[in-house]
């Protein structure tokens, strides 16, 4: 370690969690969209996967997919006018509030929905044979448990334990 706090392994800087989940999410990513390519893809970007990967086979709220990626709704509404545009996804009224517009896949849409499960599952599958079922799991469960801890609100975990 030097003055300034910084590790170094073999003469290289450590890689913080930053570091390593921009990694892992990068070679997950460029596996994926290199065989959505190949499966007649191309279209596809990085940035479609924030609707895509959180997309309900019978439709989803804008909202919501703007939630479970954690992209601004703006943001989500671009994206949903893009694949709209290329005819992964098209939006319809809500049947139980005809006010609301639900973001549903097309065959197509619901065709790399599909493909994306199925590739995602094989990288997983290669890693647990890699290094074995035990440690992969492991791996998955701490990785969530450290997402959940940093997806909790700031007010929740400076707040006082409540006495009963």
């Amino acid at each position: 370690m030097n003055a300034s706090g910084t590790r170094y392994w073999g003469g290289e800087r450590e890689s913080g969690l930053g570091i390593l989940a921009a990694r892992l999410l990068f070679a997950i990513q460029d596996e994926l969209y290199a065989r959505l390519e190949d499966a007649g893809h191309a279209e596809l970007t990085r940035l479609h996967g924030a609707v895509i990967a959180h997309l309900d086979e019978e439709g989803t709220r804008a909202t919501e997919l703007a939630r479970r990626s954690g992209r601004h709704k703006q943001i989500i509404g671009r994206i949903v006018d893009d694949l709209e545009k290329l005819g992964y996804v098209e939006r319809r009224p809500e049947r139980t509030d005809r006010r609301a517009k639900l973001v549903v896949p097309t065959k197509r849409g619901r065709e790399v929905m599909r493909l994306s499960d199925e590739i995602i599952r094989d990288i997983e599958r290669r890693l647990a044979d890699v290094h074995g079922n035990d440690t992969y799991d492991d791996f998955k469960r701490t990785l969530l448990a450290v997402v959940n801890s940093l997806s909790q609100p700031a007010e929740l975990e400076s707040a006082p334990a409540r006495q009963e």
